[in-house]
């Protein structure tokens, strides 16, 4: 090689060493910027150390390439040349002019549309599956009609019946077997077996209710094992569809074989939900789930209903306790296993139905143990930290229910009240310190039950309005519970805003007044129910009510001086002792002025107004003295 062969060979090699430097420092740079891009950053520096083929000597550059990586590597751009060289074609074929290139974002696929109900039966197959579903529900109904007019014209004996239908769907069941082996039969299989089932169910109901072969233990025994293996064979042959049709045809055609809803009736649906339940659990069946269920339970209303015209049977609550159970337990059971399960919500809520109703025809002594039991088992699972939310917003909302039920039953006159607007408190708390919102939404309704219960009967507004000489029926005991009604009451409309607050459903008084207004109305009320009982009691004459009236006004002023004198530095604390400032002057002028007579009325105006006279002096010389504090 000569000098300027050799010269020339130098200069490119420069060239590519610039360029591979040039290239490294746009890679750290793109690095720091875009942390995303370091595989493609990776690669690009692979392929620019490459070197190309040399006409001399080979000349190693100590430069270690990393290992390509996996993604596609992206267009680079050239490096700069030098100015004043010439181009460099090694540089330009390693480094093409080519477009940026970006990577765009996919688009979300397009919802595919639905199929018709005329597209479905459309399809090849859908015929034959028609036919065979629609025979075995006529045959199902052919059965159970078989079964009322053999009864009905006395054909054949009650024995020949029963062991005739049995053999009927055992044969059924055999050839649905039989004909399932094929999968070009398996249509008719599936509803030759769901026919058999049913039948075959229906048939013990029969001996069990009609003619009486079987004692109930044993008949619903059975009942479990006939529907147990329907669905425990659908689960082998991977039919929810089966699984659903043999427990629905059951429960639809069940109440014309035991000639009306009754209890052995609710049992036997409650024995269908027993049995669906496992297999629902095995194979996250909702339908199978919903077609067990939703019998039982409208199964237990109803036998519940029909016993109204009646004497209330024990075995009504019995069985209506023992479908809840059973539902709350599978609710239970199905959400631990399957959280996002939805099918759970409605029966967590729907399982307590049954007792909470049977409690009405029920002695008081019982119904409220049924609905404390229920209540305080609900509310246990609401208190639950691991379980979904919309499961126990279910189960807490429900349990709130029978919670008032409870209290209702339990309790009469004024300390039901009492005890309704503490239980309000409870769960006010009990907002406050879990940060649950629903505990606060059912704090709220009690709030509200009790409050319309509290100016209805236990506070009611004509102590307040009338003189006792013109309200009637009123006693010491009545103004004591009166008393304590009218505090608890005051209570609620403290905290129930404050747990609000905390939980920030609601806003300050300044941003959202509206329901503070309502809260400090719903507090004067108390304040105010509970001085007149107060008084009352003390002297159930005109004397008490005439000097009550006078505590009330006065001591809503003093309240007001003490807002406004905590509201200097508090423009909600301020604006409230304005306005209880108002409600005070309205009082006295309305009310005071035309109700009260001689003392009383002058008490009440010579009272307010020297609270107010010290309150503006005292007032004044502190929003001064606050004002010129820096």
């Amino acid at each position: 090689m000569d000098g300027q062969d050799r010269l020339g060979y130098e200069q490119r090699l420069a060239l590519e060493l610039a360029a591979i430097g040039q290239r490294l420092t746009t890679i750290s740079t793109e690095m720091r910027e875009h942390s995303g891009s370091v595989a493609a950053a990776a690669t690009a520096v692979a392929e620019v150390v490459t070197p190309p083929p040399a006409p001399a000597a080979p000349v190693s550059v100590p430069v270690q390439a990393p290992p390509p990586a996996q993604a596609a590597p992206q267009p680079v751009p050239p490096p700069a040349q030098p100015a004043g060289q010439p181009p460099n074609l090694w540089v330009q074929r390693q480094f093409p002019q080519q477009p940026a290139q970006f990577p765009q974002q996919q688009p979300w696929p397009a919802p595919q549309p639905r199929e018709t109900l005329f597209e479905k039966l459309g399809k090849d197959g859908a015929g034959a599956k028609l036919l065979a579903w629609v025979g075995g529900a006529i045959t199902v109904l052919g059965v159970v009609l078989l079964l009322v007019l053999a009864v009905q014209r006395g054909w054949l004996g009650p024995l020949p019946r029963v062991l005739g239908g049995a053999v009927f769907s055992g044969a059924l069941i055999g050839i649905g077997a039989w004909l399932h082996r094929n999968p070009a039969n398996r249509v008719g299989a599936f509803a030759l077996v769901f026919t058999g089932f049913a039948g075959l169910y229906l048939d013990v109901i029969a001996a069990t209710s009609l003619y009486e072969y079987f004692p109930e233990g044993v008949g619903l025994g059975l009942g479990l094992a006939v529907a147990a293996a329907g669905v425990v064979l659908a689960m082998r042959w991977n039919s929810q569809a089966l699984a659903v049709t043999v427990v629905t045809a059951c429960a639809v055609c069940a109440p014309a074989v035991t000639q009306g809803f009754n209890v052995l009736l609710a049992a036997f649906l409650l024995v269908l939900m027993a049995a669906s339940t496992p297999v629902h659990l095995h194979r996250n069946w909702p339908g199978l789930a919903i077609a067990g269920s939703l019998p039982a339970i409208l199964g237990s209303l109803t036998a519940t209903l029909n016993t109204i015209p009646r004497d209330f049977e024990a075995s009504v609550g019995v069985i209506a306790a023992t479908t809840t159970a059973v539902g709350i337990i599978v609710a239970l059971l199905t959400v631990r296993k399957r959280p996002e399960d939805a099918v759970t919500v409605a029966l967590v809520a729907g399982s307590a139905l049954p007792a909470l109703f049977a409690t009405t025809l029920m002695d008081r002594t019982s119904a409220s143990i049924l609905a404390g039991g229920v209540a305080a088992v609900l509310l246990a699972i609401w208190m639950i930290p691991d379980l979904p939310r919309g499961f126990t917003t279910a189960a807490g909302a429900t349990g709130m229910l029978a919670l008032l039920q409870t209290t209702v039953i339990a309790l009469d006159g004024n300390a039901r009240t009492a005890i309704v607007l503490a239980e309000a408190i409870l769960l006010a708390v009990l907002a406050a310190r879990l940060g649950k919102k629903s505990a606060l939404a059912g704090s709220l309704a009690f709030g509200l039950v009790g409050f319309l219960m509290a100016i209805s009967t236990a506070v009611p507004i004509r102590w307040l309005l009338e003189e006792p000489r013109y309200a009637t029926g009123a006693s010491p005991g009545d103004y004591a519970a009166g008393l304590v009604t009218a505090v608890v009451l005051g209570i609620f409309a403290v905290v129930a805003p404050w747990a609000a607050l905390k939980l920030r459903v609601l806003s300050e008084p300044a941003k959202h007044p509206f329901p503070w207004v309502v809260s400090g109305l719903v507090a004067l009320y108390g304040a105010a129910g509970a001085v007149l009982s107060a008084a009352l009691l003390v002297s159930p004459d005109e004397t008490g009510f005439l000097f009550g009236h006078t505590v009330v006004t006065v001591s809503w002023t003093i309240a007001a001086l003490f807002l406004l004198v905590k509201g200097i530095g508090n423009k909600a604390l301020r604006i409230s002792g304005l306005v209880l400032v108002g409600a005070a002057v309205l009082k006295l002028v309305l009310f005071d002025l035309s109700a009260l007579d001689g003392v009383a009325r002058v008490l009440a105006f010579l009272g307010a107004g020297l609270v107010l006279l010290t309150a503006g002096t005292r007032y004044a010389k502190l929003v001064a003295t606050a004002t010129k504090t820096p």
